[in-house]
Order: structure tokens, then C-alpha cells, then sequence
């Protein structure tokens, strides 16, 4: 099989959970397919960098980017808003990288073409008009969930309005593109439901995020009658500024109390100033790391405290398969299998969130357990090779 994978981000370096997901699958697309070629925007938080990526990866996939600036225009904005458009995803189309995908449907006999995420479906329009080919939407998220959550979370009655109407925005375009596709791997069977109740007519089949587990090496260091929680994601992502805003003042004071000697660690990119100059007791700032496994194998529980995300949480398998315990939202592990108290454990307000901490701090035992019953999960449910045979299955069947 023959696939043009169409990324709105580059797959190396993977830095955040939309590059480690367009990077695992690609890598596995290319021991299955006869020919993997991949075309990417690159941005200013995303850029395209050629030193970033093995000779070998570059070789198969002759990778080839074009850069586009999405940075926020507010007269665009305003003037998409009174449109109607979506301006969240039209700032991802440009005339260049448009001129490189004819160019390439062009050279090359393509089976598939594999849209990576909603931001890169203005692309569409040009497959269909040049090529006569099937057409694979890979949904990261319901783009138009996570808006509609962060409104619903705003205490200002402005920006409430303002997030409304991107929401409102985000689906109409949604339900439009379902119906250009030829069919769509969401990213969780909760996707493909609320796919299919907004009367998607396209085939439609679950391909999980997944992971090579060899790569996620465990190491237990705990200190006793100590526990070391950590949050880590991006800052520049809505979903996890607003988590972490929520964790800082509202969840850590009460697990503070109850937990004197416990440690807080963040870590991410783009920590906003207010972050990393705040100053609450026994909380730490890495900001950047370079390694997140060792990150994460470096500290003892995992906090997830979202509040308005949609799709799956990289981060939470990544630290199923490090053997992390974690504390999550319902809403943090949406789209993700699991078994409640058995290989993660769930809390939905801060004094939940307080009383799983606490039952840890008094059965540490509980630490080891779920961690390894959570490497096991992942072991079986998240393994790399049999979703990219599940997406390659699903495409041949197209």
C-alpha cells in the first residue's frame, strides 16, 4: 500500500503528545507499507528542522515541510467571527504547502492519503481535484468538545461568549468535513460515538494512540514515607494551563495539609511567567526537560487534572507504561481503557483528588501495584505494531 501522510505538525522532534502520536505511527506505517511519503507544515511552535530526524527516517519517507504561520491575527480572528468561518483551522491552510501537495499527488501513485488531525483537512479540496484517491481522516480530537469545555469552565461572561462561538464554529466545520472523507480513525472509542452522533456517514473505527513499550524502561526510586507527585504537558495548550492553574490553587493546598512532606514537580514547555514564578510551598518548576521518561521515572505519582480536553492523553500511557501511578479526571482519562482503582485511580474535585493522595501516603504498597498493573494494560491494549496493522487493515478495506 502506497500512503501520503499529510501532518499539521512535524513528526520529530516529539515534544508534545500530537508529535509523539504523528511519529509512532508513522515509524510503524513504514514497516508495513510499500511506500510511506510524508508532507508537513511547519510553524513557529512547531518548526521543521532536518537535524532533528535519523538519516534512515528521512531516506523512506523523503519528509518534506513547508513553513506556515498560524500565529494569532486578531483582525483574522475578528473578521472570521462575524464570517462564520473557522478561523482555529484556516490559518493552517497556505498556497505553498498547497502547491507541494499537487506537486506531489502528481509524481506518485498514492492508495491513501492520511490527514493528520481537523488542521490539515483545508487540504481536501485539492486531493479531491487532482487525484482520485481515498481519503483517511486521523482524528487527534473533537476539536469542537475541548472549546465548548474551556467555555463552560470560564468564569468571564466575554470569554465565555467568545469560546462558545469558536466552539459553534469548530462543529459546524466538523460535520462539514465528515462528509469528504472517505473514512475516519478516531482516536478513542468515546470519539467514534460522538462521531457517529453528529450522523457521520463515512466508516469509522477506533486506532489508538500507541507505543513501542521497549522504549519505556521503569525505574522505581521512591524515598520512604515520601510522596512525589508531577504534572507534566505543555503549556502552551489551553486544556493543560487551565489543569495546572486548577492543580496550584486549588487541589495542592489540600493534599499539602494533609501531606506535609509531599512534593509537587511540573514540567513542560512554555511555562507562562506566573508559573514559574509562583511561589506555593514544596512545589518545583523544571519548566523544559529534555527527557520526559526520565522525568517521570525520576518522580512517584502522576497528576492529571484536566478539565476541558477530548481525545486520549498521551502522557497517561506513556506513564501507564513507565508503571506510574496516576490520578486522573474522568475527563483527563476519557478516551483511555482502563479499570478504575485497579490500574488508575480517578478524582474529580480537589478533595477527591486529596483522598486518593492520602490513601497512597497510607498504603504505599498501592503505588507498586497499580503502576505495574498499569504497564500490563498498556503492554496489551496500546501496542504500536498491532494498531498500525488495525489502521492498515482498516484502510485496505476502504
Amino acid at each position: 500500500m502506497k500512503i501520503l501522510q499529510i501532518c499539521h505538525k512535524p513528526p520529530f522532534p516529539p515534544v508534545d503528545g500530537g508529535c509523539i502520536a504523528i511519529n509512532n505511527i508513522s515509524k510503524g506505517l513504514l514497516k508495513e507499507c510499500e511506500l510511506l511519503k510524508i508532507l508537513t507544515i511547519g510553524t513557529l511552535k512547531h518548526p521543521f528542522k532536518l537535524k532533528n530526524y535519523p538519516k534512515e527516517f528521512i531516506k523512506k519517507t523523503k519528509i518534506e515541510s513547508v513553513f506556515v504561520d498560524t500565529k494569532l491575527n486578531i483582525v483574522d480572528a475578528f473578521s472570521n467571527l462575524v464570517t462564520y468561518d473557522s478561523y482555529n483551522i484556516s490559518r493552517f491552510f497556505s498556497p505553498d504547502f498547497n502547491s507541494l501537495i499537487i506537486k506531489t499527488i502528481k509524481e506518485n501513485n498514492f492508495d491513501i492519503v492520511l490527514f493528520e488531525s481537523l488542521f490539515t483537512t483545508p487540504y481536501i479540496s485539492t486531493i479531491r481535484n487532482h487525484i482520485k484517491v481515498k481519503i483517511v481522516l486521523r482524528s487527534h480530537n473533537l476539536e469542537h468538545v475541548i472549546w465548548k469545555r474551556l467555555a463552560k469552565e470560564s468564569n468571564n461572561p466575554a470569554k465565555k461568549i467568545y469560546l462558545n462561538l469558536l466552539s459553534n464554529q469548530l462543529k459546524a466545520y466538523e460535520i462539514d468535513t465528515l462528509n469528504q472523507v472517505d473514512g475516519i480513525a478516531a482516536i478513542s472509542n468515546e470519539d467514534e460515538i460522538k462521531y457517529k452522533n453528529l450522523n457521520c456517514h463515512a466508516p469509522i473505527t477506533t486506532i489508538p494512540f500507541g507505543i513501542n513499550i521497549e522504549n519505556y524502561n521503569s525505574k522505581k526510586i521512591k524515598q520512604k514515607n515520601k510522596i512525589r507527585f508531577f504534572h507534566l504537558g505543555a503549556m502552551d495548550w489551553k486544556p493543560n494551563l487551565e489543569a495546572v492553574g486548577w492543580l496550584i490553587k486549588e487541589i495542592w493546598p489540600i493534599i499539602h495539609k494533609k501531606i506535609p512532606n509531599a512534593e509537587l514537580h511540573l514540567a513542560g514547555k512554555n511555562m507562562p511567567d506566573w508559573l514559574v514564578d509562583e511561589k506555593t510551598k514544596n512545589v518545583y518548576n523544571h519548566r523544559h526537560v529534555e527527557s520526559v521518561i526520565s522525568f517521570m521515572n525520576s518522580y512517584d505519582v502522576m497528576l492529571v487534572p484536566l478539565l476541558s480536553a477530548g481525545g486520549i492523553r498521551v502522557k497517561i500511557i506513556e506513564g501507564m507504561a513507565l508503571g506510574k501511578t496516576i490520578i486522573s479526571t474522568t475527563i483527563g482519562a476519557e478516551g483511555l481503557s482502563f479499570t478504575e482503582n485497579e490500574n488508575i485511580l480517578i478524582a474529580n474535585n480537589p478533595k477527591e483528588f486529596a483522598k486518593k493522595a492520602m490513601d497512597l501516603m497510607e498504603e504505599p504498597e498501592l503505588i507498586n501495584k497499580i503502576g505495574i498493573n498499569a504497564r500490563k494494560h498498556v503492554t496489551e491494549i496500546y501496542d504500536q505494531n498491532k494498531i498500525t496493522k488495525k489502521l492498515i487493515e482498516f484502510c485496505e478495506k476502504l
